[in-house]
């Protein structure tokens, strides 16, 4: 039998928390029986919201963590300080080999500086970047960097784009994943001084499948697999994508309710309708994961849900299956040697 991944989930971390989180994790195991997940935070609270799911298996258990890292916090400051606070206990616990992967709502800034801090980066990266799927129309494409790195440089984002293609192509299995620079056209002149930088470099990669500059308009229609921008601009994109897809679900709610005619066309085209905006819900594919570090550490949206926290958790199988930090360090290491 194989063995089980071992997935910390930071059960304090979060709009929603303990529950959503709690709620997450065991739904995730209840979904898959390769899974062990282990809660950090305060015991007693956590065994409250167990009991309220109705969970009391085998694959779930509660390693104590009695501080709470809030979201207005200086990041450094409550890494070094809250040593007991959820976060640091469950990162800790992937420095040491005892969990394979981390998963919290938590502090963006907090998880930020926990995973280059206390899990560390790979030998070479230079920036761990934030790398969430995000849906197109011809599937799942790869944002690096999120929300990591605003101030980024040319060197950084060429190791974003080899970290991106590695991911895609061993977890999404696409091989030569199209890798686009957004940019504010197409022509290779255009752009600020890191984009023009970048483009040269990235057109040296032989290793890339690199397809040239892409404008934020193409990036819905699936014009590339790896979509490589400093943070700035990617949690631009990001943010504007969620705002833009939620107020168009909102309105094509209110327009079907709109009328009686539109209420009966609603019933026939609900199952089809209900299946396109599914793809479209960025939930569905977990998790942000910081690539470049020397353990799995994936950052979720304060505002998660169970559904959100379960498919981040089951997200961290397959990086854990597919041997992805084994694979960044090669690369990296073959990098260092030439």
């Amino acid at each position: 039998m194989p063995e089980k991944v071992r997935v910390v989930v930071d059960a304090m971390g979060g709009d929603n928390a303990p529950s959503e989180p709690v709620k997450g994790a065991v739904e995730a195991v209840r979904s898959r029986d390769d899974i062990r997940v282990i809660l950090t935070g305060q015991k007693q609270v956590i065994e409250r919201e167990l009991k309220a799911c109705g969970y009391s298996g085998g694959q779930i258990e509660i390693v104590h963590a009695e501080e709470v890292i809030e979201t207005g916090e200086p990041p450094v400051n409550a890494i070094r300080r809250k040593k007991d606070s959820s976060i640091v206990v469950g990162m800790n616990l992937v420095k040491h080999q005892e969990a394979d992967a981390f998963v919290s709502s938590g502090s963006t800034g907090a998880v930020l500086v926990g995973g280059q801090l206390i899990v560390g980066r790979v030998r070479g990266v230079e920036r761990p970047p934030l790398a969430p799927f995000i849906p197109t129309e011809k599937g799942p494409a790869l944002l690096v960097d999120c929300g990591a790195n605003v101030d980024a440089r040319s060197s950084h984002l060429v190791q974003f784009a080899k970290m991106g293609s590695v991911y895609m192509e061993h977890v999404l299995g696409i091989k030569r994943p199209r890798v686009g620079l957004v940019n504010i056209g197409v022509e290779e002149e255009k752009g600020n001084a890191l984009v023009k930088e970048t483009y040269p470099l990235l057109k040296e990669c032989s290793d890339l499948n690199f397809i040239g500059s892409v404008e934020a308009r193409d990036i819905p229609a699936g014009v590339c697999d790896v979509i490589v921008c400093e943070a700035f601009v990617g949690n631009v994109i990001l943010k504007l994508y969620e705002g833009v897809g939620a107020t168009l679900i909102k309105m094509i709610k209110a327009g079907m309710m709109g009328s009686l005619r539109s209420k009966m066309g609603a019933l026939l085209v609900k199952p089809a309708l209900k299946g396109t905006l599914k793809q479209f819900d960025a939930t569905q594919y977990g998790g942000a994961p910081m690539l470049g570090l020397n353990g799995l550490v994936v950052k979720t949206h304060g505002s998660a849900k169970s559904e959100e926290i379960r498919n981040a958790v089951i997200q961290c199988v397959q990086f854990r299956e597919q041997h992805i930090s084994e694979i960044l360090k090669d690369l990296f290491a073959q990098k260092q040697e030439n």
